[in-house]
Protein backbone atom coordinates (compact mmCIF):
# COMPACT_ATOMS: atom_id res chain seq x y z
CA UNK A 1 0.00 0.00 0.00
CA UNK A 2 1.39 3.37 -0.87
CA UNK A 3 2.83 5.46 2.38
CA UNK A 4 0.27 8.42 1.84
CA UNK A 5 -2.76 5.86 1.55
CA UNK A 6 -1.39 3.90 4.75
CA UNK A 7 -1.15 6.97 6.43
CA UNK A 8 -4.68 8.07 5.87
CA UNK A 9 -5.96 4.47 6.60
CA UNK A 10 -4.17 4.63 10.17
CA UNK A 11 -5.10 8.03 10.87
CA UNK A 12 -8.90 7.75 9.84
CA UNK A 13 -10.29 7.04 13.35
CA UNK A 14 -9.11 9.88 14.38
CA UNK A 15 -9.94 11.91 12.04
CA UNK A 16 -13.39 10.43 12.89
CA UNK A 17 -12.94 11.19 16.34
CA UNK A 18 -12.47 14.91 15.28
CA UNK A 19 -15.51 14.81 13.09
CA UNK A 20 -17.47 13.81 15.68
CA UNK A 21 -16.52 16.75 17.61
CA UNK A 22 -16.99 19.04 14.93
CA UNK A 23 -20.54 17.83 14.94
CA UNK A 24 -21.21 18.70 18.39
CA UNK A 25 -19.44 22.28 18.00
CA UNK A 26 -21.52 23.15 15.11
CA UNK A 27 -25.40 21.79 16.94
CA UNK A 28 -24.01 23.40 19.84
CA UNK A 29 -23.41 26.77 17.97
CA UNK A 30 -26.51 26.41 15.56
CA UNK A 31 -28.68 26.00 18.61
CA UNK A 32 -27.63 28.93 20.72
CA UNK A 33 -27.66 31.14 17.22
CA UNK A 34 -31.68 29.50 16.90
CA UNK A 35 -32.67 30.95 20.50
CA UNK A 36 -30.62 34.00 20.26
CA UNK A 37 -32.11 34.38 16.66
CA UNK A 38 -35.59 33.63 17.47
CA UNK A 39 -35.88 36.10 20.34
CA UNK A 40 -33.67 39.12 18.35
CA UNK A 41 -36.30 38.69 15.25
CA UNK A 42 -39.23 38.82 17.66
CA UNK A 43 -37.73 41.94 18.83
CA UNK A 44 -36.80 43.66 15.79
CA UNK A 45 -40.25 43.52 14.32
CA UNK A 46 -42.45 44.00 17.53
CA UNK A 47 -39.67 45.53 20.37
CA UNK A 48 -40.00 49.15 21.14
CA UNK A 49 -37.59 51.39 19.51
CA UNK A 50 -34.71 51.78 22.05
CA UNK A 51 -34.77 48.07 22.06
CA UNK A 52 -34.53 46.99 18.61
CA UNK A 53 -31.80 49.80 17.97
CA UNK A 54 -29.52 47.78 20.69
CA UNK A 55 -30.48 44.29 18.82
CA UNK A 56 -29.39 45.99 15.60
CA UNK A 57 -26.12 46.96 16.83
CA UNK A 58 -25.82 43.22 18.19
CA UNK A 59 -26.30 42.04 14.29
CA UNK A 60 -23.99 44.76 13.67
CA UNK A 61 -20.70 44.04 14.95
CA UNK A 62 -21.17 40.19 14.84
CA UNK A 63 -21.98 40.51 11.36
CA UNK A 64 -19.22 43.03 10.55
CA UNK A 65 -16.10 41.21 12.49
CA UNK A 66 -14.57 38.15 10.92
CA UNK A 67 -15.08 35.43 13.35
CA UNK A 68 -10.70 34.58 13.75
CA UNK A 69 -11.17 38.06 15.14
CA UNK A 70 -13.90 37.35 17.66
CA UNK A 71 -12.34 34.14 18.52
CA UNK A 72 -8.87 35.75 19.59
CA UNK A 73 -11.63 38.40 21.36
CA UNK A 74 -13.73 36.42 23.60
CA UNK A 75 -10.85 33.32 23.93
CA UNK A 76 -7.74 34.99 24.38
CA UNK A 77 -9.54 38.79 25.59
CA UNK A 78 -12.94 38.06 27.46
CA UNK A 79 -12.75 34.95 28.95
CA UNK A 80 -9.02 35.28 30.13
CA UNK A 81 -10.10 38.82 31.57
CA UNK A 82 -13.35 37.47 33.51
CA UNK A 83 -11.09 33.97 34.62
CA UNK A 84 -13.89 32.21 33.28
CA UNK A 85 -13.02 27.86 32.88
CA UNK A 86 -14.26 27.74 29.50
CA UNK A 87 -11.95 25.25 26.85
CA UNK A 88 -11.53 26.04 23.37
CA UNK A 89 -14.56 24.02 22.44
CA UNK A 90 -16.85 26.12 23.98
CA UNK A 91 -15.26 29.18 23.60
CA UNK A 92 -15.57 28.59 19.98
CA UNK A 93 -19.22 27.07 20.08
CA UNK A 94 -20.19 30.45 21.89
CA UNK A 95 -18.73 32.75 19.54
CA UNK A 96 -19.88 30.69 16.42
CA UNK A 97 -23.33 30.49 18.59
CA UNK A 98 -23.26 34.41 18.76
CA UNK A 99 -22.48 34.80 15.50
CA UNK A 100 -24.69 32.73 13.63
CA UNK A 101 -27.34 34.32 15.98
CA UNK A 102 -27.16 37.71 14.40
CA UNK A 103 -27.53 36.24 11.10
CA UNK A 104 -30.98 33.81 12.23
CA UNK A 105 -31.93 36.78 13.68
CA UNK A 106 -32.41 38.91 10.40
CA UNK A 107 -33.32 35.62 8.15
CA UNK A 108 -36.12 35.27 10.90
CA UNK A 109 -36.73 38.80 10.71
CA UNK A 110 -37.29 38.60 7.12
CA UNK A 111 -39.67 35.26 7.34
CA UNK A 112 -41.61 37.35 9.44
CA UNK A 113 -42.51 40.11 7.54
CA UNK A 114 -42.97 38.15 4.84
CA UNK A 115 -46.23 36.95 6.23
CA UNK A 116 -49.14 38.80 5.64
CA UNK A 117 -49.90 41.99 8.53
CA UNK A 118 -53.63 40.67 8.99
CA UNK A 119 -52.50 37.55 10.61
CA UNK A 120 -51.25 39.31 13.74
CA UNK A 121 -54.62 41.37 13.48
CA UNK A 122 -56.86 38.76 13.26
CA UNK A 123 -54.74 36.84 16.33
CA UNK A 124 -55.64 40.28 18.18
CA UNK A 125 -59.26 40.24 17.14
CA UNK A 126 -59.75 36.63 18.40
CA UNK A 127 -58.56 37.64 21.74
CA UNK A 128 -54.97 36.72 21.95
CA UNK A 129 -52.29 38.44 23.41
CA UNK A 130 -48.66 39.58 21.60
CA UNK A 131 -47.35 37.18 22.87
CA UNK A 132 -50.08 34.84 21.75
CA UNK A 133 -50.06 35.55 18.47
CA UNK A 134 -46.19 35.71 18.15
CA UNK A 135 -45.96 32.37 19.24
CA UNK A 136 -49.05 30.15 18.03
CA UNK A 137 -49.05 32.01 14.84
CA UNK A 138 -46.38 34.46 13.43
CA UNK A 139 -43.68 31.59 14.29
CA UNK A 140 -44.33 28.58 13.47
CA UNK A 141 -45.07 30.04 9.69
CA UNK A 142 -41.87 32.06 10.15
CA UNK A 143 -39.59 29.12 10.58
CA UNK A 144 -41.14 26.86 8.24
CA UNK A 145 -40.09 29.52 5.82
CA UNK A 146 -36.66 30.46 7.10
CA UNK A 147 -35.32 26.40 6.91
CA UNK A 148 -33.37 26.90 2.82
CA UNK A 149 -32.07 29.98 4.39
CA UNK A 150 -31.06 28.15 7.66
CA UNK A 151 -29.76 25.56 5.72
CA UNK A 152 -27.01 28.16 4.29
CA UNK A 153 -26.53 28.90 7.41
CA UNK A 154 -25.50 25.72 8.40
CA UNK A 155 -23.11 25.29 5.73
CA UNK A 156 -21.30 28.65 6.44
CA UNK A 157 -21.34 27.46 10.39
CA UNK A 158 -19.60 24.11 9.17
CA UNK A 159 -16.99 25.53 7.57
CA UNK A 160 -15.98 28.23 10.18
CA UNK A 161 -15.79 25.96 12.54
CA UNK A 162 -12.22 24.61 10.84
CA UNK A 163 -11.25 27.92 12.59
CA UNK A 164 -11.27 26.03 16.07
CA UNK A 165 -7.90 24.80 15.54
CA UNK A 166 -6.17 27.76 16.13
CA UNK A 167 -7.11 27.36 19.36
CA UNK A 168 -6.59 23.99 20.16
CA UNK A 169 -10.16 22.48 19.73
CA UNK A 170 -10.00 18.89 18.50
CA UNK A 171 -12.32 19.28 15.65
CA UNK A 172 -11.28 18.34 11.82
CA UNK A 173 -8.68 20.50 11.20
CA UNK A 174 -7.08 20.13 14.55
CA UNK A 175 -6.33 16.60 14.21
CA UNK A 176 -5.82 16.68 10.48
CA UNK A 177 -3.03 19.03 11.06
CA UNK A 178 -1.27 17.46 13.88
CA UNK A 179 -1.05 14.33 11.79
CA UNK A 180 0.00 15.86 8.95
CA UNK A 181 2.73 18.00 11.27
CA UNK A 182 4.10 14.34 12.18
CA UNK A 183 4.37 12.06 8.80
CA UNK A 184 4.20 15.10 6.18
CA UNK A 185 1.88 13.51 4.51
CA UNK A 186 0.02 17.26 4.27
CA UNK A 187 -1.67 16.54 0.65
CA UNK A 188 -3.52 13.30 1.29
CA UNK A 189 -4.10 13.95 4.81
CA UNK A 190 -5.95 17.57 3.83
CA UNK A 191 -7.85 16.17 0.86
CA UNK A 192 -9.18 13.68 3.44
CA UNK A 193 -10.28 16.71 5.60
CA UNK A 194 -11.76 18.42 3.05
CA UNK A 195 -13.79 14.97 2.33
CA UNK A 196 -15.43 14.81 5.76
CA UNK A 197 -16.02 18.25 5.44
CA UNK A 198 -17.75 17.73 1.99
CA UNK A 199 -20.12 14.93 3.49
CA UNK A 200 -21.07 17.07 6.70
CA UNK A 201 -22.20 19.58 4.58
CA UNK A 202 -24.15 17.39 1.65
CA UNK A 203 -25.73 15.34 4.90
CA UNK A 204 -26.69 18.24 6.96
CA UNK A 205 -28.02 19.87 3.58
CA UNK A 206 -29.91 16.72 2.58
CA UNK A 207 -31.60 16.12 6.09
CA UNK A 208 -32.93 20.09 6.44
CA UNK A 209 -33.95 19.89 2.59
CA UNK A 210 -36.31 17.10 3.37
CA UNK A 211 -37.41 18.67 7.17
CA UNK A 212 -38.48 21.74 4.64
CA UNK A 213 -40.31 19.45 2.20
CA UNK A 214 -42.14 18.05 5.43
CA UNK A 215 -42.99 21.12 6.50
CA UNK A 216 -43.56 22.96 3.81
CA UNK A 217 -46.60 25.53 3.89
CA UNK A 218 -48.92 25.01 0.65
CA UNK A 219 -48.92 28.41 -1.14
CA UNK A 220 -45.74 30.14 0.87
CA UNK A 221 -42.19 30.04 -0.11
CA UNK A 222 -38.94 31.38 2.21
CA UNK A 223 -39.70 34.46 -0.09
CA UNK A 224 -43.36 34.74 1.08
CA UNK A 225 -46.76 34.27 -1.00
CA UNK A 226 -46.38 32.49 -4.26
Amino acid sequence: MPTSLAVIADSLPYLLLGTVNTIGLVVTAMLLGLVLGIGIAVCLVYGPRPLRWLLALYVWFFRGVPVLVLLFLFYFGLFAFLDLPINAFFSMAIVLGLTTGAYQANIFKGAMLSLPRGQFKAASALGMSDMQAIRAVILPQALRISIPAWSNEYSIILKDSALAFVIGAPEIMARTHFVASRTYQHLPLYLTAGLLYFLLTWLGAKALRILEQRLRLPGYTQHGMQ
